[in-house]
């Protein structure tokens, strides 16, 4: 499975972004998909997560109530819609795939190549 993650840039602060990741391979619907982001000099951190059949959603603290998590089967891609970012968002954005029925780090199989999102202030 291999993983493609685009749609950053350059925004301000309150303006919107939609990254994509879309993904090879037969399998797309059995992975959890998720989004981890890496700001620098930071750790990596969960952002959020889509369960196989799209039905349950999950979200890191700094997120909640800004960010949407969706995926499209049919197309085999997810998207993560966010709103009204904050400087402190900027930060590489990574999808990844998890076989597992959670999305940690250490359970991720398949991490895309990351995209770089910058919110001026």
């Amino acid at each position: 499975v291999q993983l493609q993650a685009s749609g950053g840039g350059l925004v301000q602060a309150g303006d919107s972004l939609r990254l994509s990741c879309t993904t090879s391979g037969r399998a797309f619907s059995s992975y959890q998909m998720g989004w981890f982001r890496q700001a620098p000099g930071k750790d990596r951190e969960f952002v959020a997560a889509v369960s196989t059949r799209t039905t349950i959603t999950y979200y890191g603290d700094s997120v909640k109530g800004r960010f949407t998590i969706s995926r499209d089967n049919a197309k085999n891609t997810v998207y993560l819609q966010m709103n009204r970012l904050k400087p402190e968002d900027t930060a590489v954005y990574y999808c990844a795939a998890s076989g597992a029925n959670y999305m940690r780090q250490s359970s991720v199989d398949y991490w895309g190549q990351g995209t770089l999102v910058t919110v001026s202030s």
